[in-house]
């Protein structure tokens, strides 16, 4: 079954348009991979470049998610809940993901989210972007969306 398969992509490929017929699939080139010696950088006789990186060894935001994933983890009393909460956050991004793609495969409900998002962009547009001073009232809201959850 895969054989024949890659065979008729393989063909596909090579004869690109003509019609394919049994001759013309025996004519196929047929060719074996070797696998190459692989050379040591020491005898290549091709320029190469290392580089070395500088600096921070990694991320430092990096790193303070996971010392603070890890001072959670050795405060905790009950590990047991940590864990399940764990847990149940995987299968949460799990089942988000099937069920946007279930969402997908159903064949209205796509056109209908496209054709709400097209005609929400052109009320903001239109309510927002399109004249002064509703620019500047947007500007204004922003901001004070920005102050509120800044806390000042």
């Amino acid at each position: 079954m895969m054989a024949s398969y890659i065979v008729t992509s393989i063909s596909a490929i090579y004869l690109q348009g003509r019609p394919t017929t049994s001759k013309s699939l025996q004519k196929l080139p047929v060719r074996t991979w070797k696998l190459q010696r692989v050379v040591p950088a020491r005898t290549r006789k091709s320029p190469f470049i290392v580089s070395m990186a500088t600096g921070e060894k990694s991320d430092p935001s990096s790193e303070s998610i996971l010392k603070s994933i890890a001072a959670s983890w050795n405060s905790s009393e009950d590990r047991i809940a940590l864990a399940g909460l764990g847990f149940a956050t995987i299968a949460a991004i799990w089942a988000s993901s099937n069920l946007i793609s279930v969402i997908d495969n159903l064949p209205f409900i796509p056109t209908a989210l496209e054709l709400v998002g097209i005609l929400f962009s052109w009320w903001f547009i239109y309510r927002y972007l399109l004249f002064k001073p509703d620019r500047q009232e947007l500007i204004r809201i922003i901001k004070g969306s920005i102050s509120e959850v800044l806390g000042k």
